[in-house]
C-alpha cells in the first residue's frame, strides 16, 4: 500500500469511528444527560455525517449528468446548515440562525481557504489558480452579500418603530437573492461552466463509484442522522452557553458555523494540499455564495412557514466582519497566486474576529 493510499485508509477509519458518537450522542439524550456532554458529542457527531452527506453527492452527482449533478451538488452541499437552521429556527433561535450564516461566510471565506492556501502552500513556492474564476466567485459573493447587509444598514438610518417594514424588507431581498441563486447556477453549470472547468477534482485515480442505491441509501440515512442530533444540539445550545460563559452570537458565528460547514472544511484543504486551488476554492467560495443566496433566504422562507418570521437585521460587528472578509479574498483572489503567508494573515483575521465575537456582549 503506497503512502497516498494508507492516508486515505486512515480518514476513511477515522470518519467510521466518529460515527460511534451518533449513538453515544442519542444515549446522552434518553439519559438527560448534562446540556453541554450532549451538545460537544452531538457536535462531534454531525462532523463525519456531514462528510458522507457530502461523499454521498459527489457520488450522485457523477452518476445524474453535468445539469442535474450541478444542482444536486449545489444544492445537497448544504444540507447540515439547512437543518441545525430550521431546528434552531423551531426553538425561536434566530440570532443563532443568523449568526451561523455570517459565520458560514467567513469560515468559507477566511477559515477553511486560510486553511487552504497554508497547508497547500507548505509544499510549494506559490500556488496558482483560475484567477478569472476566483475573481468572479469573489465578485458574486460581495455582490451576494450585499443583500444580507442592507437591512442592517436600513435599521442604522432609520428612526422610530420599523420592524413591519425591516421585516418587510427582508423578505423581499430573500426573494431577489434567491432568483439570484437560481440565475447564478445558469451561470456557472450553463452558459459559462467553461470558467469553471478546472474546479473539478481531479479523477485520474481509477476507483469504483457507489452505486445510485449506495448513494442515495447513505444520503438518506446521514441527512436523517443529522436532522436528529441536530434537535440535541440546538436544544443543548442554550445551557451551553451559559456554562461556558459564551455569547450565543459567537456560538452560533464560530461553533455552530464549524459544525455545519464540516464537508467543506474536510473537502476545500485536501484540494489544496494535492495542488487543485481550482476545486479547493470553488468549494470555499461556492459555499459562501450558497449560504448568502440559498440558505438565508431558504431559511426565512421557511421562518414564515413555521408562524416565525425571521429578519436579516445582522449585529454591526457581524456586518463589519462579512464586508471585510469578502473585501479581503477579493484582494487574494485578484492575481491569481497564493503561497502560505497569505493563509496565515487570513486565519489571523480570523482569529481577531472569533476574540472579537468572544468578548461581545
Amino acid at each position: 500500500m503506497n503512502k497516498k493510499s494508507a492516508k486515505n485508509t486512515f480518514y476513511e477509519k477515522v470518519k467510521l469511528a466518529l460515527l460511534l458518537f451518533t449513538p453515544l450522542a442519542i444515549a446522552l439524550e434518553l439519559m438527560h444527560s448534562p446540556p453541554l456532554a450532549i451538545f460537544i458529542v452531538t457536535a462531534i457527531a454531525i462532523v463525519p455525517l456531514a462528510s458522507f452527506t457530502g461523499k454521498a453527492t459527489e457520488e450522485l452527482t457523477a452518476k445524474a449528468g453535468a445539469g442535474m449533478g450541478s444542482f444536486l451538488n449545489a444544492s445537497l452541499g448544504n444540507a447540515a446548515e439547512l437543518i441545525i437552521g430550521i431546528a434552531a429556527l423551531r426553538e425561536g433561535l434566530h440570532d443563532i440562525v443568523k449568526a451561523s450564516l455570517t459565520g458560514a461566510i467567513i469560515g468559507n471565506v477566511l477559515l477553511v481557504t486560510g486553511l487552504a492556501f497554508l497547508f497547500g502552500g507548505l509544499r510549494k513556492e506559490k500556488q496558482i489558480f483560475n484567477r478569472t474564476a476566483a475573481s468572479i466567485s469573489a465578485t458574486l459573493l460581495l455582490l451576494s452579500a450585499t443583500g444580507l447587509l442592507v437591512p442592517a444598514l436600513f435599521h442604522f438610518v432609520t428612526s422610530g418603530d420599523t420592524v413591519a417594514i425591516e421585516n418587510e424588507l427582508s423578505l423581499e431581498i430573500a426573494v431577489v437573492l434567491f432568483i439570484a441563486y437560481l440565475l447564478s447556477l445558469v451561470f456557472s453549470f450553463k452558459t459559462h461552466k467553461h470558467l469553471y472547468a478546472g474546479e473539478k477534482i481531479d479523477n485520474t485515480e481509477k476507483r469504483q463509484l457507489w452505486s445510485v442505491k449506495k448513494a442515495t441509501a447513505v444520503l438518506l440515512a446521514s441527512i436523517g442522522s443529522i436532522a436528529i442530533l441536530s434537535e440535541f444540539l440546538v436544544n443543548a445550545i442554550r445551557s451551553s452557553a451559559q456554562t461556558l460563559g459564551l455569547n450565543e452570537i459567537f456560538v452560533g458565528i464560530i461553533i455552530v458555523a464549524i459544525i455545519g460547514n464540516a464537508a467543506e472544511h474536510l473537502a476545500a484543504v485536501p484540494l489544496a494540499i494535492k495542488d487543485n486551488l481550482d476545486a479547493s476554492l470553488g468549494i470555499t467560495l461556492g459555499g459562501s455564495q450558497q449560504i448568502a443566496l440559498f440558505v438565508g433566504p431558504l431559511l426565512l422562507f421557511i421562518s414564515y412557514l413555521m408562524g416565525k418570521p425571521m429578519d436579516l437585521l445582522f449585529t454591526p460587528f457581524e456586518v463589519l466582519a462579512v464586508i471585510i472578509s469578502v473585501f479581503a479574498i477579493n484582494f487574494v483572489a485578484n492575481d491569481g497566486e497564493s503561497n502560505w503567508i497569505e493563509g496565515v494573515l487570513l486565519l489571523s483575521v480570523y482569529f481577531i474576529f472569533a476574540i472579537g465575537f468572544y468578548f461581545l456582549k
